[in-house]
């Protein structure tokens, strides 16, 4: 008992150490007790046994380890630091728990590997789970595949990987214990249900007898996909989703039972498999034989590589030998036989690589196409298997090219088998994989074939044209196929519709591959008789709506069937037109069209107008009438009047209905020959724009420019190339047939006539803002006299945008069904300007000679070899990417012994990047990889000119092909310093600047685990610094994964590097602003030899904030390829220029980035400034930000690691302060950010320096009247507030100065809410500093200071009087003395029920404070205008010397003790007057006289100004005038009315003063909000309360009003007034006179009438848009809530008023922000909902409000919906367009008015004889009724 009772003293956790079973088992039952009390899983108790949950489960004593095992499951299960035991405690479950006989300790050991998995920790259990399957204890082994088994079947695969699993079937089906063998066909059985078939090709080759077994077992699985069980503490969202959705489908399993059940998920057989090396394998005369003269020795080798190509999934490594030795066979062989079998094994190679072999499919492709002559079935279809597997492998965009190129064969059966593998591509193709560029040249193509000789050919061409029809939609197709007879398009239409495709968005190879199945069996026929019917494509069905035989969705509305018509509209007779225009036109119109009189063709044509004018869009025959206007004399027409109404027709009818191209080309010519009249001109013009609207700008401008070029009349050309000029800038240049304008506009240029000259130079710099500098390309050629004025022209545009698009935006949006349409076409429109670069093909130019002389053993002639090479890309200039064998010489020649010649060979690869654009990237597995190889070469010019080529390339090709597959990983790995530190910091600046990477990154973090132990320094520090890059891609968890697979020593060393670049890991670059795409275009092609001007105009502060992004994102490109070039740079150099750098101004004034900075970070688009600490995402997007608006030396020093750089930068940003004031304004927010960041240092020195720079920028930004905005407060106060809570007194003090700084440019009532949260910190310095602060605002504001209101922040406030921190106690209690002082025993009432103690505190304060001051005197006349001076070391709070002071001005001032008073701060606080300048100019002064209004007298008539004898002084407000305005404006919402009748009186004095009246202008908006405030204390407090008189509150209201109305007298005041402060005064009047209160005072009458006349100076004296948008709002928020019907009737009245206002005010009113508020209020009360209301008058005010808009401004108010982004979710754009077609939108105006007059009220709506107050205009004395509407 004596050794028990020493045991049982110890602490739990030495317990479960100790040797002795029972004490170990004592100690697990004390833990597990433990374990599941404590509820914190953060808690340090887990701490303690974190070390020991290994011994708990490997336990030796079986009885104990029972309690053990509970014990470690619930700590695994509760504590947040069990996932570090993960591996060691799986481990020791499989070794020591899983042997047991006990079921208990083996159910037991199963549950903790599932809560391991639980907890996140899937990998180490299943790594550990599968080693178990290694050991020789078949217990083990059973126990292990039971848990895989279990934790597959309630974690499912997307948690445990399958691919191990699938791996270790086999072994465990061969296992000699018949219960592992059972368990393992268990475990093959529920890895079926989640993969189903995939499965079978890995367990081909067990015991057949197992096989079988299994085949019955899988045919017993249900079909419906499997769900998990069990989740994640990361899916307990998702969770709780599958958990509704039971719940739903058991309610819908009770209505129904026939819906069909979930298909399981699909998973690629390709990715359980492993890959086979068959490069090795190859017979080592392999080559040799397959070029053998004898047929049976090449058979053999095709043989053998047969046999090895038969592994699905092959090992990534160089197979261009071997491809080409198949390519050569395909090709060239005679024996069909060996071509047969080439073919397959080719095809076996792409399946077996995948998109591996992408790089190779160039290649052969255009051999297996060529061979294609051959007419034997077996040679056909081995060959379309070999090109569809090669397909899969690639794009159809990169085989275009070489499928396009065939098409014109005059073999028939190539043309036919290239057509089928074109269609059977396209239908493996998503509709974003076919652009506009790609489906042009293909339907081209196919159209030259429908009318070949051969029907196979046609029958092929037809398949091609449905495929492209049902993948891209018979939109993008139709109008390719316009001159396609109808029979022909009936038959394309029709096999389109027989057509099904299976494939889905992101398909994958396998179901591609299978998908392409059938179609390789159905067109395997060689050329014959063919019948068939177009290939219908089988696969699984595909959820999708219900289609209707037109092969369109129903449900949604569609336009085709008119666009189709009006494509193929067919020619009229000029009878047939007489008849249709005869039924819409009068007449008498129609006769005298051919009248002799011109008079009387002149009247015809008025008449013929406005008949076209009143035709409904969708029965107006447009060809008709248009082919009318031809009639004798037609367009030859001689009087120049009756021409012009002409022009007018087409104009009106081209706008007004469905005007078709037939109907467009029966007029061009005729206006383009009057295009250059002189009084024609014009409204030619304008018709050619109205056609091109109708019929697209595109087709328009090609028809017109080609008759204009047809033509000899200079001026008709000349002004059509300015019209075409002017048209693109209104319609875009999307779908612009640029190559047709090009040739015209050359032959323009070449033109004798200067103005055509002119006119084509001006529309050249036109395109040049949508092209760039490609369009520059085209005219290389020309004169250099011409190139210049091109170039001059090209100057004056550089650095500009294109505009708007303002016309065709309508008509598209209506023609396309969706918006990812658009963007798809506007997307197609920037790929086009890229192929319009004109290239060629210089594929016959590299002769065999030019290759066997880079062969030769001679250098000089190696080297002549190059020179010719060299020269042919020169002369070709831009090359297409066929280059014949160029590419594998070229590669042998940068491993050439000759270091010269490796140097030419750069170069050369230097001149390919720029000379073939794009189309490189098919060439960067054969010659980009090899160039990564030269890195390693010992000579440094040979490095820098390898880089160089490098740099080229990616910027033609982008950096992911150079990614995918696992050459750059074996670069890494190979042995060479000098390529690893090379490649290391090549990878490192490339990937930083990108978003995403293709997963095929992680195969190089091993070699480079490898380089951070290389015994080379240099490579060691490059690979730590690429370290941190690799992890913002991969993730941590990825890379200490893949660290956990190294030698124990090794995994230390990498562990440790990892966590130290998790620290310094930099956040993803955030996607760049979607840039103009021929600037995409432009930066792609354009040619070094000439770079562009933009870089160099970059500094200039006037440029746009895109154009200054660009330039600086240019810029390090430029830096990293000067530093290729020239890498031994020294130190002099480098210094020198960043001493010049420094010489400039560190801020640069960058126009509007500062608004478009904060409209970014209020979408979202940039992370919000809001963080616990400062993260290095945060820190990278301001270090972004920044870098325009500083200089370049200043940001590497603000962001750099040495806090002694920070010191120095701040030094500079203090001398410069005053000297950039304006840019330092402008870059504001990023200068406050940037010192939150630095508040974060532990640094004393920086923090200080911190601090001295804020309060000298504060100074600065008071005395320039600047006043901060919300986005830069925000990101600033609240960690300023954080440094309140420093512990040294030294930073405490300077935060105190700044917060007294800081009222002077932030409204003290939005400073009161930070410190208000900061009094919720746990720091109690910073809680006492915040308490002590809002004394300070309420001392110097009053109670009106307080939000968001008095009494919630009273409340908080006295919630720390019982803080256990004295001096936190004392602020709190203060803080109250100091509202007591001010609003006196109301305090009580605001603070609420306090605890005994806390109250007894209080009042024993405010008993001690009553001596210094008197709580109920009233307030003197700018008494809260005194200074808060800083404190002295050893005084007390600031409260109480603030009340000292105000002691001290409350007695009479005596000349003499004026030097013994405190000396005035040199920082004046906030709202405060020159007390000095005060006393000095008005020794004696006294309270004004109150205002008193003289109601008695009213007279509507004239405006009642209050009249007030005042001999308060005109302050001069000179020294801090915006201050001083601030805070009486803020004195007018004070609970004390006295206080506010002193403001309101002030207030009068400075809008009586004409010559301060500006000071207003900032503050206008404030002074209305204040007094609405008081409207609204008077209504809910002071009308209750007993101690105010009612005399009191009439004199308040009189006050307040008279002031309203005296600031709306000022125009330039009232103008300033916004529509949300209109809004709140609107409601604060109507309350007031619905207010039966208000009645029953005595001259209560008399207000409402006062509230009458200012409700009508509102009417007429602000900006009418502001008020238009203040009452519909005010209307929405009233007809949403539970508001009286009076009070919206009078806002309806209101609107009925404003209304009648419309005629004479409707030239200065901004439309478009009228329609966005309509716009709203429609969205929320649409036409339905407001006929549910119970009158109709808001219905019928809304009514009228647009039928009076569509009036006045007729079709033009559509043109106001800019505003208005998402039209479709409200009826507003419908129910203008249905008004604009009704008659009394057409009404004469007079007539209109007079209707409006005479109109009757609506009946529910209250006129003068009704209860409710009326509304009175201020020149009538009539009240405002709806009579007049």
């Amino acid at each position: 008992m004596g050794d028990d009772s020493e045991w049982m003293k110890l602490p739990v956790d030495q317990k479960c150490e100790h040797k002795v079973w029972k004490a170990r088992l004592t100690g697990y039952e004390e833990a597990l007790k433990l374990f599941q009390r404590i509820d914190d899983e953060k808690s340090p108790e887990w701490g303690k046994f974190l070390g020991l949950i290994k011994k708990f489960v490997t336990e030796s004593n079986a009885v104990a380890q029972l309690k053990g095992l509970e014990a470690a499951l619930a700590f695994i299960a509760k504590a947040h630091i069990a996932t570090r035991t993960a591996g060691e405690v799986v481990s020791g479950v499989v070794s020591k728990v899983f042997n047991q006989p006990k079921a208990r300790a083996k159910e037991l050991g199963s549950d903790i590997c599932l809560t391991y998995i639980e907890i996140e920790k899937a990998d180490a259990v299943q790594e550990e789970l599968i080693k178990g399957l290694d050991n020789k204890n078949p217990k083990i082994v059973l126990a292990c595949v039971e848990t895989i088994r279990r934790a597959l079947s309630e974690f499912g695969s997307k948690t445990v990987t399958l691919k191990p699993l699938v791996k270790v079937l086999p072994k465990l089906f061969e296992s000699r214990e018949k219960a592992v063998r059972d368990e393992a066909k268990l475990l093959a059985v529920e890895v079926y249900r989640w993969i189903r078939d995939a499965l079978r090709p890995s367990l081909q080759n067990i015991n057949t007898v197992q096989l079988k077994e299994l085949e019955e077992e899988w045919a017993k699985v249900p079909p419906g996909a499997p769900r998990q069980a069990r989740f994640l503490r990361s899916q307990q969202d998702l969770r709780t989703k599958f958990e509704q959705q039971q719940q739903q489908q058991a309610a819908s399993e009770a209505e129904s039972t026939d819906e069909p059940e979930e298909s399981a998920p699909q998973v690629d057989p390709y990715e359980l498999l492993d890959p086979v090396e068959i490069l090795a394998k190859l017979p080592k005369d392999f080559y040799e034989k397959i070029e053998a003269k004898k047929w049976q020795e090449r058979k053999e080798a095709l043989d053998a590589l047969e046999a090895l190509t038969k592994n699905p999934k092959l090992e990534a490594g160089d197979y261009g030998d071997l491809v080409r030795a198949l390519k050569k066979v395909i090709g060239k062989d005679t024996n069909v036989m060996l071509v047969s079998l080439a073919s397959k094994c080719l095809a076996a190679l792409a399946s077996g690589l995948r998109k591996k072999f992408g790089m190779y499919a160039g290649q052969v492709v255009p051999t297996i196409l060529e061979k294609f002559k051959e007419k034997k079935a077996q040679v056909v279809q081995a060959l379309q298997e070999a090109i569809d597997a090669v397909f899969l492998t690639t794009t159809l965009q990169s085989l275009s090219e070489d499928v396009l190129a065939v098409m014109d064969n005059k073999n028939p059966s190539i043309k036919q088998q290239a057509s089928l593998f074109l269609a059977r591509s396209i239908r493996l193709c998503l509709p974003s994989a076919l652009p506009k560029s790609l489906v042009k040249p293909i339907c081209t193509a196919a159209l030259k074939q429908v009318n070949d000789s051969s029907p196979e050919v046609r029958d092929a061409a037809f398949e091609v044209l449905a495929s492209a029809m049902k993948v891209v939609g018979e939109k993008a197709v139709n109008p390719l196929l316009a001159d396609l007879d109808k029979a022909k398009l009936d038959k394309i239409k029709e096999s389109a519709d027989k057509l099904e495709l299976t494939g889905k968005k992101g398909g994958t190879e396998k179901e591609k591959a299978s998908n392409l199945q059938p179609a390789q069996e159905a067109s395997a026929k060689p050329p014959g008789p063919h019948k068939q019917a177009p290939v219908k494509v089988a696969g699984p069905p595909k959820k999708t709506k219900p289609t209707n035989p037109g092969g369109k969705q129903d449900g949604g509305k569609s336009k085709k069937p008119a666009e189709t018509k009006n494509l193929v509209e067919t020619e009229l007779s000029m009878e047939a037109c007489e008849e249709k225009a005869a039924a819409v036109l009068p007449a008498l119109c129609v006769q005298q069209l051919d009248s002799a009189n011109w008079k009387e063709r002149l009247a015809s044509m008025e008449e013929f107008l406005k008949a076209v004018e009143q035709i409904d869009s969708s029965v107006m025959p447009c060809q008709a009438l248009v082919r009318m206007l031809a009639k004798k004399p037609g367009w030859k027409e001689t009087n120049f009047q009756v021409m012009q109404l002409k022009m007018q027709v087409v104009a009106a009818v081209a706008q007004g209905g469905q005007f078709s191209k037939t109907s467009a080309s029966a007029v061009l010519d005729a206006l383009v020959d009057k295009v250059g009249d002189v009084k024609c001109g014009a409204k030619a013009k304008d018709a050619l724009t109205a056609i091109g609207e109708a019929c697209s700008l595109p087709w328009t401008a090609e028809q017109v420019v080609s008759m204009a070029f047809t033509q000899k009349n200079p001026k008709n050309q000349a002004e059509t190339l300015s019209w075409l000029a002017n048209a693109i800038k209104e319609f875009g240049f999307a779908g612009i047939n640029v190559k047709a304008f090009i040739n015209h506009v050359k032959t323009a240029l070449a033109a004798t006539n200067p103005a055509v000259r002119t006119a084509a130079i001006c529309l050249l710099g036109v395109m040049y803002l949508y092209m760039g500098a490609p369009l520059r390309m085209f005219f290389e050629d020309g004169k250099a006299a011409l190139l210049s004025q091109i170039d001059a022209e090209f100057q004056k545009i550089q650095g500009q945008t294109p505009p708007a698009q303002t016309r065709g935006v309508k008509k598209r949006s209506e023609e396309q069904e969706n918006r990812g349409e658009v963007e798809e076409q506007e997307e197609a429109g920037s790929m086009d300007v890229v192929d319009l670069v004109p290239r060629t093909d210089i594929s016959a130019k590299i002769t065999v000679e030019m290759v066997s002389k880079l062969g030769d053993k001679n250098w000089k002639i190696r080297k002549e070899g190059l020179d010719e090479m060299a020269a042919v890309v020169s002369e070709a200039k831009f090359i297409k990417s066929t280059v014949g064998e160029l590419p594998t010489a070229l590669k042998a020649r940068l491993g050439d012994s000759n270091k010269i010649l490796v140097q030419q060979t750069l170069s050369i690869l230097q001149q390919l990047a720029t000379a073939m654009g794009p189309g490189l990237r098919l060439h960067i597995k054969t010659l980009g990889i090899p160039v990564i190889t030269v890195l390693g070469d010992g000579k440094n010019t040979v490095r820098a000119a390898a880089l160089a080529t490098l740099t080229a390339w990616v910027e033609q090709t982008g950096m992911k092909e150079w990614l995918e597959g696992e050459e750059l990983c074996e670069e890494l790995k190979k042995e060479n310093p000098l390529l690893r530190q090379e490649l290391l910091g090549w990878l490192t600046e490339r990937l930083s600047s990108l978003q995403a990477v293709p997963s095929d990154l992680q195969l190089c973090v091993t070699p480079l685990y490898a380089c951070l132990e290389d015994r080379n320094a240099d490579i060691r520090k490059k690979a730590q610094g690429a370290l941190p890059i690799f992890m913002t891609h991969l993730g941590f968890d990825k890379m200490n994964k893949a660290a956990a697979k190294l030698q124990p020593v090794s995994k230390d060393q990498v562990v440790a590097l990892l966590e130290k670049a998790r620290a310094i890991m930099p956040a993803k670059p955030t996607a760049p602003a979607k840039a103009a795409p021929a600037k995409a275009a432009a930066a792609a092609t354009a040619p070094p030899a000439k770079p562009p001007a933009a870089p160099k105009q970059a500094v200039a502060v006037t440029e746009s904030c895109e154009t200054t992004e660009e330039t600086y994102d240019a810029k390090p490109a430029k830096a990293g390829t000067q530093k290729g070039q020239a890498p031994t740079a020294k130190k002099p150099p480098a210094k020198a220029k960043a001493e010049e750098d420094k010489s400039g101004p560190l801020f640069v004034l960058v126009p509007n980035r500062k608004e478009l900075r904060i409209k970014e970070e209020k979408s979202l688009k940039v992370l919000k400034w809001n963080f616990a600490s400062p993260r290095d995402e945060y820190i990278e997007q301001l270090k972004t930000q920044m870098a325009p608006c500083v200089a370049k030396w200043l940001q590497e020093e603000l962001f750099h690691a040495d806090f002694q750089r920070h010191i120095k930068a701040i030094g500079a940003m203090i001398e410069n302060l005053n000297a950039e004031k304006d840019a330092v304004i402008s870059c504001l927010d990023l200068i406050l950010k940037w010192f939150t960041v630095r508040f974060f240092d532990t640094n004393t020195s920086v923090l200080m320096k911190c601090l001295e720079f804020v309060k000298l920028l504060f100074h600065m930004l008071s005395n320039q009247d600047y006043q901060l905005s919300d986005l830069e407060a925000n990101a600033f106060i609240p960690f300023l507030i954080l440094k309140m809570g420093e512990p040294k007194d030294g930073v405490r003090k300077d935060v105190r100065t700044i917060m007294g700084i800081l009222c002077k440019v932030y409204p003290a009532s939005k400073i009161f809410p930070f410190l208000m949260e900061g009094t919720k910190s746990k720091n109690s310095k910073q809680r006492a500093e915040c308490l002590e602060e809002l004394g300070c605002l309420v001392t110097l504001c009053g109670m009106s200071v307080c939000q968001p209101t008095a009494s919630k922040a009273m409340k908080e406030i006295a919630v720390h009087i019982g803080d256990r921190d004295t001096s936190v106690r004392n602020a709190a209690l203060n803080t109250i003395v100091v509202a007591y002082n001010v609003c006196g025993e109301q305090v009580y009432k605001l603070i609420g029920n306090l605890s005994e103690k806390d109250m007894s505190m209080l009042e024993e304060r405010i008993k001690r404070s009553s001596k210094a001051t008197a709580p109920a005197a009233p307030p003197q006349p700018n008494a809260s205008l005194l200074q808060k001076h800083p404190p002295a070391e050893h005084a007390p709070s600031k409260l109480r010397q603030l009340r000292a002071q105000k002691a001290l001005a409350a007695q009479p001032q005596q000349p003499q003790q004026k030097d013994h008073l405190p000396q005035p701060s040199v920082v004046k606080q906030e709202f405060s007057l020159d007390l000095d300048v005060v006393e000095t100019q008005f020794p004696d002064y006294e309270l004004p006289e109150l205002v008193e209004h003289d109601l008695d007298g009213l007279d509507f008539e004239s405006l009642p100004v209050p009249n007030s004898t005042r001999r308060l002084p005109a302050f001069d407000l000179e020294p801090t005038p915006t201050t001083s305005l601030i805070l009486v404006i803020s004195n007018i919402a004070s609970s004390d009315p006295n206080t506010c009748r002193q403001a309101l009186a002030q207030m009068d004095e400075v809008f009586q003063k004409h010559s301060q009246s500006d000071l207003m202008v900032k503050s206008t908006n404030q002074f209305l909000i204040t007094s609405v405030m008081q409207l609204r204390l008077i209504h809910s407090t002071h009308m209750s309360n007993r101690s105010i008189s009612q005399d009191e509150i009439s004199n308040l209201y009189s006050c307040i009003i008279g002031s309203i109305i005296t600031m709306l007298d000022i125009d330039v005041l009232a103008r300033e007034v916004s529509s949300g402060v209109l809004k709140d005064l609107v409601d604060s009047m109507l309350t007031v006179m619905l207010d039966p209160r208000v009645q029953e005072l005595r001259n209560g009458q008399q207000i409402i009438s006062v509230v009458n006349i200012l409700l009508g100076r509102l009417f007429t004296k602000p900006e009418q848009a502001n008020l238009f948008s203040a009452l519909l709002s005010l209307l929405q928020d009233v007809l949403s809530s539970s508001v009286s019907s009076k009070f919206s009737e009078l806002v309806m009245k209101c609107l009925w008023r404003m209304i009648r206002y419309l005629p004479d005010t409707i030239g200065s009113l901004n439309l478009d922000r009228i329609l966005l508020e309509m716009h709203r209020f429609m969205k929320v009360f649409p036409r339905a909902r407001l006929n549910k209301l119970p009158d109709d008058l808001a219905l019928r005010t809304l009514r009228m409000l647009v039928y009076t808009l569509c009036r006045l401004t007729g079709p033009k108010i559509l043109d106001h919906l800019r505003l208005v982004e998402d039209r479709n979710e409200s009826e507003l754009e419908a129910y203008l367009k249905k008004v604009l077609q009704s008659p009394a939108a057409k009404m004469d105006l007079g007539t209109w008015k007079r209707s409006m007059q005479t109109a009757p009220p609506p009946p529910s709506c209250p006129t003068s004889s009704s209860r409710a107050p009326a509304l009175t205009e201020p020149r009538q004395s009539q009240p405002l009724t709806m009579d007049g509407c």
